[in-house]
């Protein structure tokens, strides 16, 4: 172990995070120690009104200490990766272990694992420029000025590796890369914007052309919004706005801790089913055209878990705390950090099976609806039947006879997730590879339902800035 551990430009590599994590093993005192790594570099190119407003670059190293004493569990964070910097961390994980309550729940730390090798690194990404970037922004703001439209958003690239250890022999350790680039144009003055975005591991998964392409033949076309009355009508739902709704389906209870607290949308439904057959929900952390992972953050081999299936659904996810309240359950690979914002383990790789229909084939099938790009400010307002409330945003239009026909202001929406999905029209067969909230990705299609209800026509504005501060 040398004196001081300099954080180096590019990979770290494997060896030399597990030398600082066998250090820090090393100088616990704890019954059981835990020590994570994550090695990371990100850089952020976003613009506003046909300008490039920020370009910024961060890189870091944080390790993380849990140590336990009997059931006594402390944990402490630093980026210090000198000697001194990994022994005070180890010391305030033992000393807060010492203090804290007894947790009677607490499963142990896990034995050593068996990783699935996972690829989800790619060099081009690794090696995107400045330059790349603000090239990419000039020619979206340099096509939209010349339309008389204003382009924002936000062109990102990063890579990072990740390594666990603990006290009784387990390590992992993965590399991956990711990159992200969304677009939103608007016409000034007016309530018109459009909307484009896409995520993924290789560069190859971002078209840019057809990003592009797509938010400014869309904001053209949404000039002239026109009010119609609150109402249900059929919906034709973009991937974008289905990704929105997933969202909220997963908040809504599809980890096991919502699930056994009695406060999940799936209580008294597993293995019944609620839903359209059509529907079936997988998170697939394995998946090459989303963001794939090999292990959680205690290290614990991800699994492909049904969530829904036909319709029926089937299990949440779990993690080993929520895994040891049931007999024989095992965690399924999804727990997430232990800190003040912990809710239980989560998906974070949801992909919604494909239907066999193209876009304009759901649309045809509405005579009298809406075609919604994506929803804005979704929340829930009741998790047993995932209530949701928010606005339409980007792009919603009127159909009629089977046609786009004109653009309409945006809607208040007000609906409950499960009546709605058990009526399906049918589903897309081209899907997208969309960001998360809770830091993974969608692959998701678009999907046609029945009924969706609005009850506030009008602007449906809810507050908050436009894109360049509140969307990345």
């Amino acid at each position: 172990m040398t004196e001081m551990l300099e954080y180096r430009s590019g990979l770290l590599g494997q060896p030399y995070l597990e030398d600082i994590l066998k250090y820090a093993i090393h100088l616990s005192s704890a019954d059981e120690t835990e020590a994570v790594i994550e090695a990371s570099s990100s850089s952020l190119t976003r613009f506003a009104r046909n300008t490039i407003h920020q370009s910024v670059a961060e890189t870091d190293a944080v390790l993380e200490v849990r140590a336990a004493l009997g059931s006594r569990v402390g944990a402490a964070s630093t980026n210090d990766l000198s000697q001194q910097g990994i022994a005070r961390a180890v010391e305030q994980a033992c000393i807060l272990a010492r203090h804290l309550p007894e947790n009677l729940e607490w499963p142990g730390l896990p034995d050593p694992q068996t990783v699935p090798d996972v690829t989800a690194f790619d060099d081009a990404v690794a090696s995107v420029t400045p330059e790349t970037r603000a090239r990419t922004a000039a020619e979206m703001c340099n096509a939209a000025r010349a339309l008389g439209m204003y382009a924002s958003g936000a062109f990102s690239t990063g890579w990072a590796e990740y390594a666990v250890m603990n006290s009784k022999g387990l390590l992992a350790y993965a590399p991956g890369t990711e990159i992200g680039l969304t677009f939103v144009v608007e016409q000034p003055e007016a309530p018109a914007s459009a909307y484009a975005s896409a995520v993924g591991w290789r560069v190859s998964q971002i078209d840019v052309e057809s990003l592009q392409r797509q938010a400014l033949d869309r904001a053209l076309a949404a000039r002239s919004p026109r009010p119609i009355p609150a109402g249900e009508y059929p919906v034709v739902l973009e991937p974008y706005a289905v990704a929105n709704l997933l969202d909220a389906l997963a908040e809504a209870g599809m980890g096991a801790l919502a699930v056994q607290e009695g406060r999940s949308w799936m209580n008294r439904r597993i293995g019944r089913r609620c839903l359209s057959p059509q529907i079936t929900i997988t998170d697939d952390a394995f998946d090459p055209d989303g963001l794939p992972q090999a292990f959680d953050c205690e290290g614990m081999p991800k699994q492909r878990v049904p969530i829904v299936a036909d319709g029926v659904p089937t299990s949440p996810v779990y993690d080993r705390l929520t895994a040891a309240r049931e007999a024989g359950r095992a965690s399924t690979g999804h727990a997430q950090p232990y800190d003040e914002d912990w809710d239980g383990p989560l998906p974070e790789h949801l992909s919604v099976a494909p239907g066999d229909q193209g876009i304009e084939d759901l649309i045809a099938s509405i005579d009298h609806g809406l075609y919604i790009t994506r929803f804005w400010y979704v929340n829930l307002t009741s998790p047993t039947n995932c209530g949701v409330t928010g606005t339409t945003r980007d792009g919603t239009w009127w159909i009629e006879r089977g046609e786009l026909a004109y653009p309409v202001t945006n809607l208040r929406i007000d609906q409950e997730m499960v009546p709605a999905l058990a009526q399906v029209r049918g589903i897309g067969r081209e899907r997208r590879t969309l960001a998360g909230a809770f830091g993974g990705v969608h692959r998701v299609p678009a999907l046609a339902l029945e009924s969706f209800r609005f009850i506030d026509p009008g602007n449906g504005h809810v507050g908050g800035e436009r894109f360049e501060e509140s969307d990345e």
